[in-house]
């Protein structure tokens, strides 16, 4: 009997940069406001990944409420997240969003990659808070070079990954002044346009809509709890995980 021929395309080895971004708050939203409308924001921040691609950029694939995007260079992923970033904040429907970048060798097959970079990247992205962007060496130093705000970590112990690694915390200058995140589902929302605000502790809070101003009246400590704990852990604390 012959063997069947084989239409699998073949491996190559590639070097980029590889980010793993995600929604932040995801689950929250999708119990508040339901699986159609998550689905919805899914799939807008999806859209808005692609237009933020660069040349070189390339959206490998979506997981649900995350994407994994590839870029030639350090310098060229830099330009991919801030030109995402911007366009989020600008959309008040998507939650906050977080990464995770790092450079290195992949193998690269039928449109996918693998490697112990592209999980060193996934990895990166679980630690960082709602918000946040968080890079190994290489982007941190091309992030240094443009003058974009970078404040070393230092050495994090990853899930699966031998090694502590070197993370850094890069401070793109994103978002309105007058926009807010919503303690429930994590939505960046502009405090002009809110469904409705809560003051709690001092503070006041405001809401996307009034589904979530009455599950924050319901409980509001652990909403704050939750919120901190996203955005406001210290660096001590980053080998835990962080609520999504």
């Amino acid at each position: 009997m012959v063997a069947p021929v084989s239409t699998r395309e073949p491996s190559k080895r590639i070097e980029a940069t590889f980010g793993f971004i995600d929604l932040a708050g995801f689950t929250a939203l999708t119990e508040s406001q339901g699986d159609h409308d998550a689905a919805d924001v899914a799939a807008r921040f999806a859209e808005l990944t692609r237009a933020a691609l660069g040349p070189g950029d390339r959206l490998i694939k979506t997981i649900g409420d995350a994407v994994l995007v590839a870029s030639p260079t350090p310098g060229d992923a830099l330009d991919l997240v801030e030109n995402l970033l911007n366009a989020s904040s600008a959309d008040k429907a998507l939650p906050a969003l977080r990464a995770g970048f790092h450079h290195g060798p992949a193998v690269e097959r039928e449109g996918d990659v693998f490697g112990a970079a592209v999980n060193l990247a996934a990895r990166v992205a679980a630690e960082a808070y709602a918000g946040e962007v968080l890079a190994t060496k290489a982007i941190a130093a091309a992030a240094s070079d443009r003058g974009i705000p970078v404040i070393e970590i230092g050495p994090i112990a990853l899930k699966n990954v031998k090694l502590a690694t070197v993370l850094s915390s890069i401070g793109f200058m994103v978002g309105a002044i007058d926009s807010a995140i919503d303690p429930v589902c994590q939505s960046v929302i502009d405090r002009r346009a809110a469904a409705g605000q809560l003051n709690h502790d001092r503070k006041t809070y405001w809401f996307c809509s009034l589904t979530c101003a009455a599950a924050f009246a319901s409980n509001p400590q652990w909403h704050v709890g939750a919120a901190m704990r996203s955005t406001a852990a210290p660096p001590r604390e980053r080998t835990s995980k962080r609520p999504r």
